[in-house]
């Protein structure tokens, strides 16, 4: 689990402590003693950048050598940053797309070795992927490169028995979200069919059951309250 000590990747590791997996979890800043706190003795908690192939590797090796290999790989660790075409700061662009595509591609290469038949990787992939917003070209450009990713993964590591998907969340409820004004929270919630945010822990159970969905692959999977419907 990428991207693991915080929001959905740590949903995500809380559901799959809560089945009995093994789980192991890297971030670029993480707390060893809280995680293990909040999921166990058993947890394996790395500090890893996704954009670093070496730090990848190294990270990955560590977990493969501690749980005798990797079943499942969560590509979540990802990065926002804004701005319009005309006005965005270029280091922000290759920022995001160094977290969001180039890494999602570095744990890819760096699990596979440890992966055997019947492996599972999800991608988290965003609305805006699909869908435009303006301001967004970073982050949408970015997941919209992820989803076609996930599907060129899906067929090359089909002989292998791997599976390759994408869960794409809405808007979830989170610390950013919980900033937004009254009327901005109004406006959003008349974009979503269902009428509220929705939460990490939803999330995750999409994410898990679709890592163990065993004839699923190349698919995106939206879990966003009906949003992307509606736009």
């Amino acid at each position: 689990m990428t991207g693991g000590s915080r929001g959905l990747g740590l949903a995500v590791a809380r559901w799959a402590v809560a089945r009995g997996d093994r789980v192991a979890v890297t971030a670029r800043n993480i707390d060893d003693s809280r995680l293990k706190a909040e999921l166990g003795a058993g947890c394996l908690a790395i500090a890893a950048d996704v954009r670093e192939p070496e730090s990848v590797c190294a990270a990955f090796d560590r977990v493969a050598d501690a749980l005798g290999g990797i079943d499942v790989l969560v590509n979540n660790a990802g990065l926002h940053r804004g701005g319009r075409a005309d006005k965005l700061d270029l280091a922000d662009w290759e920022s995001v797309l160094k977290t969001n595509l180039s890494g999602p591609l570095h744990c890819v290469r760096a699990a596979l070795p440890h992966m055997p038949k019947g492996g599972s990787i999800v991608n988290i992939g965003a609305v805006v992927g699909f869908r435009g917003f303006p301001g967004d070209s970073p982050y949408g450009a970015s997941k919209a490169g992820l989803a076609g990713l996930t599907r060129v993964l899906a067929v090359e590591l089909a002989a292998q028995e791997i599976r390759v998907n994408l869960v794409v969340p809405g808007l979830l409820k989170t610390e950013m979200t919980a900033g937004l004004t009254g009327r901005a929270m109004e406006q959003i919630m008349k974009r979503i069919p269902m009428r509220r945010l929705g939460y990490d822990d939803e999330v995750a159970q999409v994410v898990g059951w679709v890592a163990g969905s065993t004839y699923m692959t190349g698919a995106v999977i939206p879990t966003d309250g009906g949003l992307s419907c509606m736009l």
